[in-house]
């Protein structure tokens, strides 16, 4: 017979409502074959699946800082640097290349991470080279214009 119980706690002030479900009396909580369908399929022991595959390593930092693609790095770096007025020219020059590098250092092996260090390397490098190029045209104007 089905139908819902009622329980009250005078301890906590609660009223628990259980269900029974026709053939399945209170006393008995699984099925009359004895199989609980929730049971986990892991039996007790055994270690999960997903446990079993082989361990990847990660960074030590969480992947905050690569130090696995020293290349994303210290093209980051570099391109932070780069953002200086011209004297960045240079080091944004650097900060593209090592920007590449760590790119394809990161597709070469999926563990190591550092693929936004990279592409913050290449875009800030390319930042300070477009920069760079407008304030030195900027100047050689102004020094051509001057005579």
């Amino acid at each position: 017979m089905a139908g819902i119980t009622t329980q009250f706690f005078e301890s906590t002030g609660r009223v628990s409502f259980i269900a029974t479900a026709k053939g399945f009396p209170m006393s008995q909580p699984y099925p009359p074959d004895g199989k609980n369908p929730y049971r986990s399929p892991v039996q007790p022991g055994q270690a999960p699946a997903y446990l079993n595959q082989p361990a990847m390593q990660g960074d030590k930092t969480g992947g905050i800082i690569p130090y696995k693609n020293p290349h994303a790095l210290i093209g980051y770096y570099l391109g932070i640097v780069g953002l200086l007025p011209i004297l960045g020219m240079p080091f944004g020059i650097a900060a593209i290349v090592l920007g590449i590098m760590g790119l394809r250092n990161r597709a070469r092996n999926p563990i190591i991470k550092g693929s936004v260090h990279a592409v913050i390397a290449i875009c800030c490098g390319a930042f300070s080279l477009l920069c760079g190029g407008i304030l030195s045209l900027g100047l050689i104007s102004v020094l051509l214009t001057q005579k």
